[in-house]
Parts: structure tokens; sequence; C-alpha cells
């Protein structure tokens, strides 16, 4: 019942995102389209695969409309389909993905920043025709999630911050209401990274500014 989208590959590592109806639907509500997709993560050097726990990032992006019944049950499935999955070590307790961010004035969820303007076609095309669209999505209600293909040295984050984490990439580009927006990278980053510490966030200080640099060209 998975559908793959696309996979985004860098250096040993390969992200393969994946939807399923039950996700596009939760999705499919204006600022939720981010919840519509999942990864899987291969480590070739390692040989270890990795998959975005439901329950974890529908809750964050999903907000108050979290659905722990739909999401419990993707996460089934998956269990099913990947016998022997084992816990992350790394976690965040349920009652702050809510109102997650990273400490005090840092970025929430809906601080998202806006890449481009115009009307949803039009800005459909321009990211297809930058030739960085690995995925385009299209959830009904005039919104569309694309999987944009950073620029590799902005993608190198990955390398300083701990690659087991990676499938933070592709950065995920949702398109609604003649505006393409993103998550502000000081939030997704973070999210995906809870054991992140503030001596590795400096060390990627620049990344968030590069990561709305390099998707916003792609719409003007």
């Amino acid at each position: 019942g998975f559908e793959v989208l696309g996979k985004d590959v860098n250096g040993d590592l390969t992200t393969i995102v994946f939807t399923c109806t039950t996700l596009k639907k939760l999705g499919s509500t204006p600022n939720r389209g981010f919840a519509s997709v999942l990864r899987v993560l291969v480590d070739n050097a390692d040989g270890i695969i990795s998959i975005t726990n439901p329950l974890y990032f529908e809750h964050a992006f999903l907000q108050a409309d979290y659905d722990e019944g739909a999401s419990t049950k993707i996460l089934a499935k998956l269990n099913s389909a990947f016998a022997g999955l084992k816990d992350s070590k790394d976690s965040l307790k349920s009652t702050k993905l809510g109102h997650y961010h990273f400490m005090m004035g840092m970025p929430y969820y809906e601080d998202m920043q806006t890449v481009g303007k115009g009307d949803n076609a039009s800005l459909i095309a321009k990211a297809q025709a930058s030739g960085k669209a690995l995925f385009t999505l299209n959830l009904g209600n005039n919104q569309t999630l694309i999987g944009f293909d950073l620029d590799d040295d902005v993608a190198s984050f990955v390398g300083t911050i701990g690659k087991k984490n990676g499938s933070v990439l592709p950065y995920t580009v949702l398109i609604e209401g003649g505006k393409a927006k993103i998550l502000a990278a000081k939030y997704d980053i973070a999210l995906s990274y809870p054991s992140l510490k503030m001596g590795q966030f400096m060390q990627i200080s620049a990344t968030p500014g590069k990561i709305e640099k390099n998707i916003a060209s792609a719409f003007k």
C-alpha cells in the first residue's frame, strides 16, 4: 500500500521518499502537506536502513490535527513490511512535538518561509524546470508537495552533524495559495536531529540561510 515517489542520493546515503493513501489524506489540508510523506534512509557504507517514525513526524507536522490512530496504523504496516525494526536512540517527549522548537527564539512549525510567489501552476512549472524537483505529489485542494534536491555544498551539513538522521533530505516545498513554502530550516533540521547540541548547531549556523536561498533560486 506504499507508493515510492522518488529518491535523493548524497554520497553513501540514499533517501527514498514514499507515501500512501492515509498520509496523503492527512496532509491534504492547508499548511499540513509536509505530513504527506515519510522516508527510508539507506546507509550503503554501514549497511543500515532507517525509517522515519509516523508517530513522531505526523505529530510534529499535523500539530493540533494529529491523528494518533491513523499514524499507529501506518507504523504497524511499516513494522509488518520491515521485520525487526528497532526504536531509534534519539527521542523527544510527545508532549513537546505539537509545539516544538529547538530553543528560545527559534522558529516553530508554523513559522514557514515563503521562497516563491505566483499562481500554483507557474510555481510548479518553475520547480520542475529547475531540474531540482525529485518528485511532485499532488495532494488535491490546490496543494502540491515537491521534493527539492539541494546543491551538494548545501546538503553537506548532514555529514557534519550526523548522517544517521540524513533523511531530512530531500527538502520539501509546499505549494498552495499562490506561495511556495518551506519549513524553517532551524526547525526542520532540529526536529530531525532531536539529540542535536548547540555546539553542533553552531557548526552549521550558515546552513538554514543557504537552504532558503538555494530553493528560492528555483522560483525566480
